[in-house]
Parts: structure tokens; sequence; C-alpha cells
């Protein structure tokens, strides 16, 4: 079966590119869709979500109506995102709870749960490869005083990015040993395997998948020539002004619906009596295609 991610199979590639960048969305505003209830869904704001999600693999949804972790998670299954990957610092509903821990709080040493900068990433990238992250949702139930923004990029789009630039890039960053996750252990969260595997990868329907941090620390690459040329190459991409990256500050009830694109969030002061709170929910499965 012919696929654009094939190395080999440029034609493919080619027409797949053509239609991705035609259709690709390059205006924020339009990735936005306003939804009456996230409790009751309707077929039009579903359908609305998911033209975005298939246009450039994530949407932004906004209500007014307050959504908890147990809604959530019936939101999610609207979008066929149902096998959630509930981590050892998520609630009982699987849900995680993002928001500046106390020093005391076993969260605390996790950047997520400080109010520092986050480098670019997709979730769950020292992941096993049977509990790869697929899909995404982010709902804000509470904005930060000032700062905490997010840049938005497609994986698709850098992938074309990076291809374009040097196929062997991709060739690099498909390989089996391209990047490490060194094991780690702690008190609470036990003994975490290292894990090595491809930035690059497809699921088992074709997807492309994208495995990636800009960390430097407690990240290891292959030590060879062009592997470290790729990734400089995709940092550049990153740190481009592209009018594929995105630029969102969520407000309350807005939220992100994703196939685990490139994101990153910028450093926030809280409001002291509005601490900032996010509900993040990541599952195994894609968003639905229409």
């Amino acid at each position: 079966m012919s696929s654009p991610f094939d190395l080999e199979d440029t034609d493919t590639y080619l027409r797949w590119r053509e239609r991705k960048l035609a259709t690709a969305i390059t205006d924020p505003a339009e990735l936005i869709v306003e939804i009456g209830d996230p409790n009751t869904v309707t077929d039009a704001e579903r359908t609305a979500l998911l033209v975005r999600c298939q246009r450039s693999n994530m949407a932004i949804y906004v209500s007014r109506k307050e959504m908890d972790e147990v809604a959530l998670r019936a939101f999610s299954a609207r979008f066929g995102l149902t096998r959630l990957d509930a981590n050892w610092l998520a609630d009982e509903q699987g849900i995680s709870r993002i928001t500046v821990s106390n020093p005391d709080n076993q969260r605390q040493p996790y950047i997520p749960y400080t109010d520092r900068p986050i480098k670019w990433h997709t979730d769950g990238y020292y992941n096993p490869p049977q509990r790869q992250i697929h899909g995404m949702v982010l709902h804000c139930a509470q904005s930060a005083g000032t700062g905490g923004d997010n840049r938005l990029m497609d994986h698709e789009i850098a992938y074309i990015m990076l291809r374009d630039a040097n196929s062997d890039f991709i060739r690099a960053l498909s390989a089996p040993a391209a990047m490490t996750i060194p094991a780690r252990e702690d008190e609470f969260d036990g003994v975490r395997e290292a894990q090595t595997g491809p930035v690059f990868s497809q699921d088992d329907h074709g997807n492309l998948h994208m495995r990636y941090t800009a960390r430097t620390r407690s990240i290891e690459w292959k030590q060879d020539a062009l592997t470290l040329a790729a990734v400089a190459q995709l940092e550049k991409i990153l740190d481009a002004d592209s009018p594929h990256i995105h630029r969102l500050h969520m407000e309350n009830g807005m939220g992100l619906l994703c196939n685990n694109v490139l994101h990153d969030r910028s450093a926030f002061t809280d409001d002291s009596d509005k601490p900032r709170l996010l509900y993040r929910a990541r599952y195994l499965d894609r968003v639905s295609r229409i």
C-alpha cells in the first residue's frame, strides 16, 4: 500500500504534500469553534471540530459552560477518544489537573506543575511503544493571570518542512534508536525504564506519529552527524516565524482537541486567588475522522 511517509515513494508524498499544504489552516481564528454546551455537543459542532482536526490535526473549542473531569471524558468520547492513558499523577478519572503544586507535593518536581516555561514537545514522548499518545484534550478551567501562552504546530507540517530540507533528516529521525529518554527513579514514580525509539513513525492505519521533546536534559540523541543535523534543523523550524505556528492564550472554557500536535508553553504568573488550572486527557486513540 502506498504511503506519503515512505521515503521511496516520492510521487505519493508530493500528491499528499500538495493537498496538505492547500488545506492546512494558517489563520488561528479559523481553528476556533464555538460550542453551546460541551455536555451536549451538536452534530454540527462535532463536524466543525472534526473538519479542523482533519485539516490541521487540531481544533480549538470555546464554551461558556463549565466542564469537569467527568464531562471531559464524555466530551472526548464524542470524538473517538476512549482509551485514556491514565498516568500516576492523574486523578481518579484518569485526567491530570495541571496547576502549580506546592513545594511538598509529589507533582512539584515535574515542570507542567510549575509556572515555568515548557519547551516544544509532543505528549507522552517518554511512554513505551504500546502506550504512545495519539490524541489529547487540554481544557482550560482557569486561565493564568498573565502568560501561560501556547504555541501549536501540526506535526505533519513539521514533517513536510524537514523532508523538504533533506529527506535524509526524516530517515535519521525515523531510525529505531534516534531518541532515548533515560531511565528514571524517584520515591513516588518508582523506576521508569529507558525508552528508545524513533521521532517519526506510523500507526497501524498509516497515520504519522511524532515523538519529540526540545528538552536538553533527560534526553539522549543518537550521536551521529545526520541525526544531530536533523535535530538542529527541526529546532530551526520550530523557532521560525511561520504561519503554520499558531499562538494561543487559553481563556476559561477554551480547549484544544488534537492528534498530539507539537506544542509549548510560556512561563506564567497566577492571580493569587485564581490559580491556573487545566485538565489534560491523553489518549491512545486518534481523533475520529469525519
